[in-house]
């Protein structure tokens, strides 16, 4: 349908809702890890998506190539938390943030 297609406000509009959710995840939660990664991760796709939205409405490919090296950071990010989080869960029996602090060498 013409006049149905999705602006440059529209994909900015949709990246700052990701990003308030994010933020308002890491504020809301500070018990669990696995929720605290999970909005880390929010906010890093909604900054790609800023970078796709500007890259196509500019016609310049260097924020696609930009999404690339993000989304191949945030995948060694979340494995290494992920792999941190089981080392956590084993060792302490819970996930808990409060447990992270005891944390010593």
């Amino acid at each position: 349908m013409p006049g149905l297609e999705p602006t440059l406000t529209h994909y900015l509009l949709l990246a700052a809702a990701l990003l308030v959710i994010s933020v308002v995840g890491i504020i809301a939660n500070r018990r669990n890890v696995l929720v605290l990664l999970m909005a880390v991760e929010l906010v890093l796709l909604a900054a790609n998506l800023n970078f796709v939205a500007f890259s196509a409405h500019y016609g310049d490919l260097s924020g696609q190539v930009m999404t690339m090296f993000v989304l191949a950071t945030v995948a060694v990010e979340s494995a290494i938390g992920l792999a941190l989080l089981i080392l956590l869960f084993r060792r302490r029996g819970t996930i808990a943030v409060q447990t992270l602090s005891v944390l010593k060498g």
